[in-house]
């Protein structure tokens, strides 16, 4: 499967980051990887990647000014998109299909074409304004996932919460993963 990553300026490029470095193991999935503007800035002030390590994780890194790009047109078969994280302004580019660059423009065709596309929203809190375009995107098909902590796997650090949220994301894809805790049912707790 052909899996297409956009991270885009909001914070929280850690998250596309981590989606890259479990997918890279999986030679079933072939990655796209289109970074904005606002993407490759946030990975130089939020982590110790450089872009050009990010993008050596992909299989493929694409240009977001191409829109030329394979990943621009419906005829590229892909399994879909996951834009993490997802900032207000490639929200607002993807519900209105003001497609100005290539990650809108790939979320634009995987949305005409009926594949999945999940956003990875990273805002809070949330005007009304944002709150109209998460509907209006949910309204068109496009899955919402924000990235929320979840606490009944007992995270021990912040790299289990970003994993979670990954693992929940590739589920989502049907692809296998071995980063999610998985619940149980209740537990008695441990003395």
């Amino acid at each position: 499967m052909r899996l297409i990553v956009g991270i885009s300026g909001a914070s929280g490029v850690i998250y596309g980051i981590r989606m890259l470095e479990v997918l890279k193991g999986q030679p079933e999935v072939e990655t796209h990887l289109v970074i904005s503007n606002g993407g490759k800035l946030n990975i130089a002030l939020e982590t110790d990647w450089n872009v050009k390590d990010v993008e050596a994780l992909a299989d493929e890194v694409h240009s977001d000014q191409n829109l030329a790009a394979t990943i621009a047109s419906g005829s590229f078969k892909t399994g879909g998109m996951v834009v993490a994280p997802c900032s207000m302004k490639s929200l607002s580019g993807v519900v209105n299909s003001y497609a100005d660059t290539l990650l809108v423009r790939a979320a634009d065709v995987v949305l005409k074409e009926n594949r999945p596309l999940v956003l990875m929203p990273r805002e809070t809190p949330l005007h009304t304004g944002h709150l109209r375009l998460l509907h209006e995107a949910a309204l068109m098909g496009i899955t919402i996932a924000p990235p929320m902590p979840a606490f009944y796997n007992e995270p021990q650090c912040i790299d289990d919460l970003i994993n979670h949220n990954i693992g929940r994301i590739l589920d989502l894809f049907d692809i296998d993963n071995s980063i999610v805790k998985r619940w149980a049912g209740a537990q008695p707790k441990r003395t």
